[in-house]
């Protein structure tokens, strides 16, 4: 697996839609990309969430591959970015 950010969501998902501008933000300033794994009707995206997820049980989920680090539900664009930088 590479060093990805990873939002995993439901198609939905209002709270995963409210977060879509603040997502694009964030890949915009930091020059990141954020990989969008869709998991109520994907079964493959949605074992991968339960393998990593130990704790949230919902969308969205947040998962940087790097620091290990997520965040559930949703977010500030504030809490994203430090997210995204591993701070």
């Amino acid at each position: 697996m590479a060093d990805r950010l990873i939002e995993f969501y439901g198609t939905e998902c209002v709270h995963c839609r409210n977060m879509d501008n603040s997502i694009e933000r964030l890949e915009k300033e930091l020059n990141v990309k954020v990989t969008r794994l869709e998991v109520w009707h994907n079964e493959e995206n949605s074992r991968l969430m339960q393998k990593i997820d130990t704790d949230c049980g919902g969308v969205p989920f947040l998962y940087n591959e790097k620091t290990k680090k997520s965040l559930c539900g949703e977010q500030s664009f504030e809490t994203l970015k430090k997210w995204a930088l591993g701070k």
